[in-house]
């Protein structure tokens, strides 16, 4: 069966960084669009970074847009998500899910058009 695990959360201040890991078993993350959502208590799950199989295409939503970067090292079968200048606004439990596909889909940012979902980590950022 397959299984997703994050890991890399934990306690922040506003400004710092923090780098999350997605480490992927039972499948291949090389053959997989992956992407990121995070869900804050009493709010919908929502879409943060999508990257394809090839790391060649990514995308943003945009409270993410200039300061989080997706990427992906498949040697080691792992997607990172760099967060940078976090805000407290950025705290929520963030979720790793793949695609069963090469390339991400038309609906990249609805968590429709993924497969397989993380336990996720929790992300706390304190003014």
């Amino acid at each position: 069966q397959v299984q997703l695990v994050e890991s890399g959360g934990g306690l922040a201040h506003a400004g710092d960084s923090l780098r999350l890991s997605c480490a992927p078993s039972g499948l291949t993350s090389s053959t997989s669009a992956v992407g990121w959502f995070r869900q804050a208590p009493g709010k919908a799950r929502d879409f943060v970074a999508g990257i394809s199989a090839t790391g060649l295409t990514t995308r943003y939503s945009d409270s993410a847009k200039g300061r989080f970067t997706i990427s992906r090292h498949n040697a080691k079968n792992t997607v990172y998500l760099e967060m940078n200048s976090l805000k407290p606004e950025d705290s929520a439990v963030y979720y790793c899910a793949a695609r069963r596909g090469l390339a991400l889909s038309a609906n990249y940012d609805t968590s429709a058009a993924y497969d397989y979902w993380g336990q996720g980590t929790q992300v706390t950022v304190s003014s």
